[in-house]
């Protein structure tokens, strides 16, 4: 599948950043890993095996970067000041850089990219797609954790604001939802199994405030066999993204 690890040197971040990339043609998939943060998290947890034969029959490239979630999201320790800078670094690093850089290699210097994630992955694919849509047009989000505030142990700020989709959803609106609602289609996913209770409860918020402010979606719930975990996330991935590619 033609895998390759490179290090991509980020201005933003003060250092080089862990990029993956399986595939030798199609259109692109960036993953965000889940609260590890580690690039690799995709091929270790079986998802790049489970999607050979779209990567094989070239209907996908997949860029796997790392983030820096333990610097920001759960970057317990740190004040909130600095967690937020952090993850501001980190979303000049992908628009700034690895959206570029993918681009190129993909011979498409005016493609929208399609982007996913599992659980705190999730998080980061929603943000992306909702915050730049003219660079990410589609986003499927597995198991999503969409309330941010919850991981800051009640602090609050306007960076940590405009960085948590159930705060700023609700008050999306005039053109900024409408280059929303233009160009996003967000597929939301979740089972209702072992360990996804709280996904449940925030993949429900999440969908209805898609629903209330006229983003195309489609939200579903799987049933109660399917659990927090990458045997099911694999089954959803190969179900939802043989329909975007």
């Amino acid at each position: 599948m033609n895998a390759r690890h490179r290090l991509i040197d980020s201005r933003a971040m003060g250092r080089r950043v862990h990029l993956w990339t399986f595939g030798d043609a199609g259109k692109p998939l960036l993953v965000f890993p889940s609260n590890a943060g580690v690039a690799h998290e995709w091929q270790k947890g079986g998802m790049i095996d489970a999607l050979a034969p779209l990567i094989a029959q070239r209907r996908v490239k997949i860029y796997c970067p790392e983030t820096n979630i333990s610097r920001s999201f759960s970057g317990h320790g740190k004040s909130i000041d600095e967690r937020m800078d952090n993850h501001a670094a980190y979303e000049q690093f992908i628009i700034d850089t690895l959206v570029p850089l993918i681009q190129e290699d993909c011979h498409a210097p005016y493609e929208t990219l399609v982007t996913t994630g599992c659980s705190m992955g999730a998080l980061y694919a929603s943000l992306f797609v909702l915050k730049h849509p003219e660079t990410f047009g589609r986003a499927l989000c597995l198991s999503g954790k969409y309330r941010a505030s919850t991981l800051f142990d009640g602090a609050s700020s306007a960076e940590l604001y405009f960085n948590d989709p159930l705060a700023f959803m609700p008050n999306l609106s005039g053109a900024a939802l409408e280059r929303v609602r233009r160009r996003v289609h967000v597929t939301a996913v979740v089972g209702q199994g072992a360990f996804e209770e709280g996904c449940i409860r925030e993949t429900a918020e999440f969908g209805g405030w898609l629903g209330k402010k006229g983003i195309p979606n489609h939200v579903a719930f799987w049933g109660d066999d399917s659990r927090h975990n990458y045997t099911w996330w694999q089954r959803q991935a190969v179900h939802y993204l043989s329909q975007m590619f």
